[in-house]
């Protein structure tokens, strides 16, 4: 979970973070990724969401 201390931005989301920060469920976000409207990165076996990209599709620019 990452630390929600003002002075702290993640650079990238966790997908059960990325769905808890945004309100987007599971499903949606990652057919959101293989729309290419999200970008995920895999490091190792995890799958992150980084935080440019969510604010990007939040805001309407994604």
């Amino acid at each position: 979970m990452p630390n929600t201390s003002p002075d702290f931005e993640p650079l990238a989301y966790s997908v059960a973070d990325a769905c808890r920060v945004s309100s987007i469920g599971r499903t949606r976000l990652y057919q959101l990724i293989g729309e290419g409207r999200l970008e995920a990165k895999k490091i190792g076996k995890r799958t992150l969401i980084p935080a440019a990209s969510l604010r990007a599709l939040i805001e309407g620019e994604g």
